[in-house]
């Protein structure tokens, strides 16, 4: 009796998976912070924003609130639900990265037209689309499950699909965008049991695609060759990276301190966004980048846990789904963290769960909200319960 007693109130903390949950509103808070401290300069300078200096922490709040109430909806939904629909949604971002490409009705921005003005914000299509990609793909791979070794029943379907989706996002331009649904796609067939050697096929045709592609594109090649020696016209194709990494190198350890970098003081480009990572090295120094790095990696972590969970429990959907949200993050956050350090070209890609935008707010909160849903499932199930 006094066993029961005392395991009785730990019952609701096992509900979800709290490290998974706490790394997450970590990232999401930590994000507002830097948000804020990244964009005080470029909003108190601005006209469109009236020289309001929280103009974007405003903006951001309100995207993070609105994110944070699909979330907690978008959890209510069984992943039963979110598989019937999942080609559905699929087709629904095909026809927004379609329309956005209408003149008049597509926002131009820098040269890229990506948004679809709705007064009070901007839908970027491509964002959503990543979230729809891995319900899609996971789908996808759970109905053709039995003949996953056929070419042209398991993955020529699925190639046609993202064919059509990458010529639309290269049509933006979104290149960013487009490599991170084609890891989603490719890394849940994998996942899904595509053979090994027609994975590798696919591999090093997908790379000698990329390559005709940074030939063949004047744009993309001088990015590439500005990636490689940003030094060479640092104030030319090599103007954002050098002033990323020269924020890396005023923050070192401990960094100069939250809110007194100088890099954000108009020097680099796109702070608050593509360029968070650079202030917040800046700013907090190796410590506090360490600290991001670390939180994404428990999520990732912990989304494979739990797909891993969901295999052994007999759910091939939920698992699939779970590892594509893992692929999602882990993919995206790694190309933003690579280009910030020069590792990288630059994609144009934010960092999930932090950067300014609010469809990027939304589309990850409601991902995760699916991806804590996968767990609570499993737990369910696993107590003996029924869903």
């Amino acid at each position: 009796m006094m066993l029961s007693a005392l395991e009785a109130p730990r019952r609701p903390m096992q509900e979800i998976d709290y490290v998974l949950l706490w790394s997450v509103l970590a990232l999401l808070f930590g994000g507002l912070v830097m948000v804020y401290s990244a964009s005080i300069a470029i909003a108190e300078g601005g006209r469109f924003t009236n020289h309001q200096p929280a103009y974007y922490l405003v903006r951001h709040t309100v995207f993070l609130g609105i994110g944070m109430v699909a979330a907690m909806l978008a959890f209510q939904v069984p992943l039963k639900v979110w598989q019937r629909y999942a080609p559905h949604l699929f087709m629904i971002g095909v026809f927004l990265l379609a329309i956005v490409l209408i003149p008049g009705l597509g926002r131009d921005v820098n040269g890229a037209r990506r948004w679809l003005p709705l007064g009070f914000a901007n839908l970027q299509p491509s964002e959503l689309m990543k979230m729809f990609a891995v319900l899609y793909a996971a789908d996808y791979t759970v109905r053709k499950i039995n003949v996953m070794h056929d070419l042209k029943q398991a993955f020529l379907p699925m190639f046609g699909a993202m064919a059509i989706v990458g010529m639309l996002l290269l049509k933006e331009p979104d290149f960013g965008a487009f490599v991170v649904i084609i890891s989603i796609a490719m890394g849940i067939l994998f996942l899904g049991g595509l053979r090994a050697r027609m994975f590798a096929i696919l591999i090093v045709g997908l790379l000698i695609a990329f390559a005709v592609m940074i030939i063949v594109s004047p744009y993309r090649r001088d990015r590439i060759f500005g990636f490689m020696d940003p030094w060479a016209d640092a104030f030319g194709r090599g103007y954002q990276l050098s002033h990323s990494l020269i924020a890396f190198g005023r923050g070192e350890l401990f960094g100069v301190g939250l809110g007194a970098s100088v890099e954000k003081l108009f020097y680099l480009p796109e702070a608050h966004t593509d360029f968070l990572l650079a202030v917040i090295a800046e700013e907090l120094g190796f410590v506090g980048v360490l600290t991001v790095i670390a939180l994404f990696a428990v999520l990732v972590q912990r989304a494979f846990a739990i797909g891993r969970q969901s295999v052994q429990l007999d759910r091939l959907y939920p698992a699939l789904v779970a590892m594509g949200m893992g692929i999602w993050f882990g993919v995206q956050s790694f190309i933003n963290m690579g280009v910030n350090v020069g590792l990288l070209p630059t994609k144009g890609l934010t960092l999930p769960l932090m950067s300014f935008g609010g469809s990027g707010i939304l589309a990850n909160c409601i991902a995760l909200a699916i991806l804590l849903r996968v767990d609570w499932e499993n737990r369910q199930l696993m107590r003996g319960g029924k869903l």
